[in-house]
């Protein structure tokens, strides 16, 4: 099995995020990586470098409007006397079917839902080389030189929506995995296991029924997105009965998540997809910094092997999971776990 990585995704490196109003260090941090790669190196992954397959991949599931402004907001921003040195709006539009602003400041607000996702000079590359990650791993299985491939996708990617960053995220990554599977596969299903609701993932999908979507998380009843991934939430249009979400109470251990990942699993098979987008946050973990869920290494390991029993070719996007001692040990355990269950099928 193989990972895909670019060494430009290094270089975004946000420094604030507000929390409940307070200022914070911002936790997507570029350290995230060499934790990932050394569980993946500990899993017996090798790394390949990604294609530079242009904006192609990305605009089929993002606006050009959206392309634009993160290309040029940065640059545009810093025009603006006394401006901080990251963009991060003050300012939102209470609905979308408004006019569109000409100041970088209202474009900000308008294509930003919260104030976690700062864009600074770095951010467009690495999140560009991001997706064009993702889209590398998933040409590989349509080429069929690999039928399970590791994305180390960052900055992460499931709280972008075709027009919106948040949550740390500015190009949805797992969508653009998927898309570009849509080529050769009618139906795919997007499995994910991140601590967070899915929610751009959901919002770009919400209304198709070739793409299902299924997100296990943190109830957001109290708990970041706060306003997408109830349970009620099942598509709209042509995509209703495409999306489930299975939020969990706060603090749940290994036992509910894998209740939840056995409803999950029968809702894929259902739908009969041809191929799998496992978006896998780790932050679901005991001692992840956000604290919401409790799921152990172990449980790293089991969840895995039930994404493997799925028998599909499969990319794994990395989303979440923070900086914590066992962050690499949770991502080899996840993928020591689907691949002994690949071997054993």
């Amino acid at each position: 099995m193989k990972f895909v990585f670019n060494e430009e995704q290094r270089y975004h490196d946000p420094k604030h995020f507000l929390s409940s109003g307070a200022p914070k260090p911002n936790p997507e941090v570029p350290e995230r990586i060499e934790r990932l790669i050394a569980g993946a190196r500990t899993a017996g992954l090798t790394a390949v470098a990604p294609a530079d397959s242009g904006l192609a991949p990305i605009a089929a599931v993002h606006s050009p409007e959206y392309l634009q402004f993160l290309q040029n907001i940065h640059a545009r921003w810093m025009r603006i006397e006394n401006a901080s040195a990251e963009v991060i709006p003050n300012i939102h539009p209470d609905r979308r079917d408004v006019g569109y602003p000409a100041s970088a400041a209202g474009q900000a607000g308008y294509h930003m839902t919260d104030t976690s996702c700062p864009i600074s000079a770095e951010t467009w590359n690495s999140a560009y080389w991001s997706a064009q990650t993702a889209a590398h791993a998933a040409q590989m299985l349509l080429s069929r030189e690999e039928d399970a491939v590791y994305a180390l996708s960052r900055p992460p990617g499931h709280h972008a929506f075709s027009d919106l960053a948040g949550g740390f995220c500015f190009l949805n990554n797992s969508a653009i995995a998927a898309q570009v599977l849509r080529k050769s596969h009618d139906r795919v299903a997007i499995l994910d296991v991140d601590l967070h609701h899915g929610n751009g993932t959901q919002g770009i999908f919400y209304s198709r029924p070739d793409v299902l979507t299924v997100s296990i998380h943190a109830d957001p009843i109290r708990f970041y997105p706060f306003f997408w991934g109830h349970a009620a939430e099942r598509g709209a249009a042509a995509g209703l009965g495409y999306n489930l979400n299975l939020p969990l109470p706060r603090h749940a251990e290994d036992a509910a998540f894998l209740a939840a990942l056995d409803s999950a699993l029968i809702r894929i098979r259902a739908f009969a997809p041809s191929a799998l987008v496992i978006a896998l946050g780790l932050d679901a973990f005991e001692g992840d910094p956000f604290g919401g869920l409790s799921v152990s290494t172990g449980g790293f390991a089991k969840i895995g092997g039930s994404c493997a029993s799925l028998g599909l070719p499969t990319v794994i996007v990395q989303e979440g999971g923070y900086l914590c001692d066992a962050l690499g040990q949770n991502l080899t355990a996840f993928l020591d776990g689907f691949q002994d269950e690949k071997l054993a099928r």
